[in-house]
């Protein structure tokens, strides 16, 4: 599965970004999704995980300001970013957690990362 990501950019305090992370078409059932992020000197982060029944998850750090969500038909998520805070400047990625079964019935999963997209939050 391969995933990528979109919708980063410069914005100022205050603004909203959305991000995408398409994965494709592969063959495997597209299960939980994560979004990640990286900061310059610092470990990386997990921001929100959405299952595929929508079940959601975030960071402290981010709650009630970003929101996830997914569109299953198009194995899409999306982080939705509001009020942007300098401190949320990283590097975002995203992962998805997929599953199928073989001819023979065996159960294979698959964990999938993507390359980032930037998001600096800077007046």
């Amino acid at each position: 599965v391969q995933l990528q990501a979109s919708g980063g950019g410069l914005v100022q305090p205050g603004g909203s970004l959305r991000l995408s992370c398409v994965a494709s078409d592969s063959g495997f059932r597209i299960n939980t999704m994560t979004w990640f992020r990286q900061a310059p000197g610092k470990q990386r982060e997990l921001v929100a995980s959405i299952t595929r029944s929508g079940v959601t998850d975030y960071a402290d750090s981010v709650k009630g300001r970003f929101t996830i969500s997914r569109d299953n038909a198009k194995n899409t998520v999306f982080l939705q970013m509001n009020s942007l805070k300098t401190e949320d400047t990283a590097v975002y990625s995203c992962k998805a957690e997929s599953s199928r079964y073989t001819d023979e019935g065996n159960l294979v999963q698959l964990n999938s990362y993507g390359q980032g997209t930037q998001v600096t939050v800077s007046s």
